[in-house]
């Protein structure tokens, strides 16, 4: 006997060849799209034009999938379709590698290549060379595994040369890699430039290997937020030398975790130059680092020099080691104080040499050693003095900017609009109210989109989730949504049902200077509030929607300075109470002054959106 749940699906069968127009829009009356269009006509009392920029979110899915897939989400088995799941819903996950164990005798060369699990490759290698040359550069996820590569080799070299360069959300594991391995080397060049969201994992890399040395040159230059974990790097090695020379410069919110490396390792060397260098907030921790160490020998020249604000950590570093040497050169001269801090340095160890030369403000040393640490000019020096150097670099131009410059013939720099997220679409209510969505189901949600612990994509979910879980500020009402329906509910439970959504038209004029064209002011300039929505990274489309009170909402025609040509329509919203913001807010650093003494303008960035009262 057939339930109602199949003749339901089987309705939806019968129906997927019928077309009916709806707001102007013809299609299958059962697929999300359509939902959404009787929702917005419904809720509204409008019809949504049928080019209008919300409807490009909506699920494409069709009528049978999207019945499909409910169904599954409904009996907590989607995880057994995901692939399908994703692709036909248009999702970001991440894809399942199947396992590589391919023997090469000949050197090999990585171009232009995708997502691949490289296991046991080149394991007992003789000598040879592999380079991995413009490997999935400009991609937009790029996924690569890197397990028990080289190892027991001996004088093998292999060299990372633009390596996912320009890519979007990237996450490579090197997992004992090399272990075990005699001479040889690694050179990673330009690996990870310009990426927005590296996630990478050294795991017991290059472990019980005797004289294979690894250079890291420009290591994830301008990047964007993301993490490194070097875990067990080094450990056991015999004469280890390694070098890293402009690793994370010019990023933005980079942190990196050195735990356990070098650990009893013999005569390992390694340089850190330019690490971190003018960079916006670096995160470095360094546990156990050459803990047990022989011989070892450790430089930090310009370390994290010439950025902003910034955490280092040194815990139980070249603790209980004989004879380690250790040279701090022009560390931590950041701009506005960063913190340092030195816990059991050096404690209980023999013979070691550590000097600080020309060493940052607010730096803490708690339990180290006495004796063989050397202390040199001890820099005090107010961060006020260089504070304008940090509103050229982090600061992007035109990021915020004044109401009165909002004027026709004004020429202004436009910041980079371009939205950096990877393409997804909403869920289908009907699917998305079956998936769970709370930090306290991780595990569930780990399992549902195949994210391993200590995955990428679990940490990525696991901040998204926290996010919409953080309790709201003072005075804001917030929701996280990931339907096209939640998001209306959500705008008309603030403004009422009388609303508009805009965002602002394409990305023509980006990081270039612009003409104001005419403006126009929305709801005749009034002081009003606005409900903004901005996108979080996860599997789908979801946005953080919060309301802002006492705001005024314009939009302008944007032209070339040059040809006087209309190249782009923009909406901005100014914010005129900013008596609650932080006083080192980048707004105040570009436009001066301080919280609740100016407003502070700024557009709005491709895909997202503000919603406002509509004109009447």
């Amino acid at each position: 006997m057939l339930n109602l749940w199949n003749l339901l699906f089987l309705s939806f069968v019968h129906f997927s060849s019928f077309s009916v127009t709806l707001g102007g829009v013809s299609g299958n009356p059962f697929t999300p799209k359509s939902s959404f269009i009787r929702y917005w006509n419904k809720e509204l009392h409008k019809e949504i034009p049928n080019t209008h920029f919300l409807l490009s979110k909506v699920s494409p899915l069709t009528a049978v999938d999207s019945a499909s897939f409910s169904k599954l989400a409904a009996h907590n088995n989607l995880a057994s379709r995901l692939p399908s799941f994703c692709s036909s819903a248009k999702l970001f996950c991440f894809p399942d590698l199947s396992p590589s164990l391919e023997k090469h005798s000949k050197d090999v060369n990585f171009a232009v290549y995708l997502d691949r699990n490289f296991t046991n490759y080149d394991s007992d290698r003789l000598a040879g060379l592999d380079s991995f040359k413009n490997y999935s550069e400009n991609d937009n996820v790029v996924i690569d595994s890197f397990r028990r590569y080289s190892r027991d080799s001996a004088g093998h070299k292999d060299q990372f040369s633009n390596y996912a360069s320009a890519s979007n959300v990237v996450d490579q594991s090197f997992n004992t890699y090399g272990g075990d391995a005699t001479g040889g080397s690694e050179n990673f060049n330009n690996y990870n430039h310009e990426v927005n969201v590296p996630n990478l994992r050294f795991t017991s890399y290059s472990d019980d290997s005797n004289g294979h040395g690894q250079t890291f040159t420009h290591y994830t230059e301008e990047t964007n937020a993301g993490q490194q974990s070097f875990s067990n790097y080094g450990k056991n090695g015999n004469g280890v030398p390694n070098d890293f020379t402009s690793y994370g410069k010019d990023s933005n919110v980079m942190g990196s975790d050195f735990s356990g490396y070098g650990k009893t390792a013999n005569g390992a060397k390694d340089t850190f130059t330019s690490y971190a260098f003018d960079s916006n907030n670096p995160v470095n921790g360094f546990k156990s680092y050459g803990d047990g160490g022989n011989a070892a020998v450790d430089s930090f020249s310009s370390y994290r020099d010439q950025s902003n604000v910034g955490d280092s950590s040194f815990q139980s570093y070249a603790k209980s080691s004989n004879g380690a040497k250790v040279d701090f050169d022009n560390y931590g001269q950041s701009f506005n104080e960063g913190t340092e801090k030195f816990t059991g340095y050096g404690q209980g160890a023999d013979g070691q040499s550590i000097g600080f030369k020309i060493y940052g403000r607010n730096t803490t040393f708690k339990d180290y050693t006495k004796k063989g640490v050397t202390f040199s000019r001890y820099s005090n020096e107010s961060s006020t003095t260089l504070g304008k150097v940090v509103i050229s670099k982090w600061v992007e131009p035109g990021k915020f900017f004044r109401e009165k410059m909002l004027k026709r013939g004004m020429v202004i720099p436009m910041p980079d609009i371009k939205d950096k997220m990877p393409a997804r679409s909403f869920l289908p209510r009907t699917i998305l109210s079956k998936i769970p969505f709370s930090s306290s189901e991780i595990d569930q949600l780990k399992w549902i989109f195949h994210a391993g612990d200590n995955s990428t994509l679990g940490t990525i979910m696991l901040d998204a989730l926290k996010e919409c879980e953080r309790l709201p500020s003072p005075g804001e009402t917030k929701r996280c949504v990931g339907s096209a329906e939640d998001m209306v509910d959500f705008a008309t439970s603030v403004l009422g049902r009388n609303v508009e959504v805009r965002t602002t038209q394409n990305v023509n004029g980006s990081k270039k200077n612009i003409m104001i064209g005419s403006v126009g002011k929305i709801d005749g300039g009034k002081v009003t509030k606005s409900v903004s929505c901005h996108q979080s990274l996860y599997p789908y489309l979801l946005y953080y929607c919060h309301s802002v009170p006492k705001v005024r909402v314009y939009e302008a025609d944007i032209l070339d300075p040059d040809s006087m040509e209309k190249i782009n329509h923009g909406v901005a919203i100014c914010h005129l109470d900013t008596s609650s913001w932080s006083s080192g807010h980048g707004a105040f650093l570009a436009l001066g002054s301080g919280p609740g003494r100016i407003e502070v303008c700024h557009w709005i960035f491709e895909n997202d959106m503000t919603w406002t009262i509509a004109d009447s």
